[in-house]
């Protein structure tokens, strides 16, 4: 009997129509497509209510050679959700307001043909995905994965608050209002949490963060010994005392982002005495619990209240796109252009 020869592969795009033009993302996939005589590429738009999980699903079902992803964190974090425990990869076209997995992956914030050519390569790397499991104020739980941070403080608070419309237009800068009433306020909770199964230990903090990776926008740099494929979670609790204690973080996050990059400056850190508003934390599980419910935010977007959360991590789980088969991932300058 004749062999059956195997259909041509195609490609799957999730986008977001809100933060992208399509004609040169079109342009460019095409371009590639008829390089590599691939079938045509299967186009997926997101929609308000669920960030692109439904048209990342319907992308999986259609068994697409790769997928790329146009948007930002959120949409990342959805389409993830989407392909965990799948072999498809995921190519990275970042169009959102942070790009926080792109700046800790080192993709170019602003170079579409590159970002189109390393998805069609079929060169790959694996990252970690972090899976989170919260409970809610009724009891029930809820899982879902993140790819960069989980907050509930003042990450929530700017999740929650920020008018989608003002971070297309002003960007980061729509961030301000959320941020400042926040820190204004300095509103602290009390909570229980345990690493790794270890002792359960109590504390107050204004915000607690748990991150894959840990460069922030403006090359700030939250979470120093963090790296996105080492199958660790890095916890941070942020808990200053008066408004000088948030301006020392402001200054210590930038100091560590340079120290990066900066001989000099990773000695002056070194010496530098530790500070009590910044707790540190590292391990394969973070569970807490809350006296009052709080709200939570996954790489971004606004999961609603909960009283308790167990957050893992699922070493390897993402395969991602590269441009540089075999180089390590690193963090990007945090500086568009």
């Amino acid at each position: 009997m004749p062999s059956q020869l195997l259909p041509p592969p195609h490609a799957a795009v999730v986008y977001n129509p809100v933060k992208i033009s399509l004609d040169h993302l079109r342009e460019a996939v095409e371009a590639e497509r008829r390089r590599r005589s691939w079938a045509p590429t299967r186009w997926y738009p997101t929609d308000r209510g669920d960030s692109g999980l439904r048209a990342a699903r319907e992308a999986v079902e259609a068994g697409p050679e790769v997928v790329i992803v146009a948007g930002g964190d959120g949409t990342l974090r959805a389409v993830a959700e989407a392909l965990q425990r799948t072999e498809v990869p995921l190519a990275i076209l970042p169009c959102g307001t942070g790009n926080l997995l792109a700046r800790n992956l080192g993709v170019p914030l602003k170079d579409i043909p590159s970002a189109v050519r390393a998805a069609f390569t079929g060169a790959t790397q694996s990252i970690d995905i972090a899976v989170a499991t919260l409970r809610r104020t009724g009891g029930e739980w809820e899982h879902h994965v993140f790819l960069v941070m989980a907050g509930i403080g003042l990450d929530s608070e700017m999740a929650e608050h920020t008018n989608a419309i003002a971070k297309k237009r002003i960007g980061w800068l729509a961030y301000v209002q959320p941020i400042t009433r926040s820190v204004l306020a300095n509103r602290h909770f009390s909570l229980r949490y345990r690493i790794d199964g270890g002792p359960a230990r109590s504390t107050r903090a204004h915000t607690v963060i748990v991150g894959n990776c840990g460069t922030l926008a403006g090359n700030m740099l939250l979470l120093p010994e963090a790296v996105v494929d080492d199958g660790l979670l890095d916890v941070v609790m942020l808990r200053p005392e008066s408004l000088f204690g948030w301006a020392r973080i402001g200054t210590r996050l930038t100091a560590q982002g340079v120290a990066r990059v900066s001989r000099l400056a990773t000695r002056l850190l070194e010496r530098a005495p530790k500070m009590r508003a910044l707790v540190y934390a590292r391990g394969r599980r973070f569970d807490v619990r809350f006296d009052t419910p709080h709200t939570v935010q996954l790489d971004g977007d606004g999961f609603g209240e909960i009283i308790g959360a167990r957050i893992g991590v699922r070493p390897d789980g993402l395969r991602i796109c590269v441009s540089n088969p075999g180089r390590a991932f690193e963090a990007d300058s945090g500086v568009d252009g």
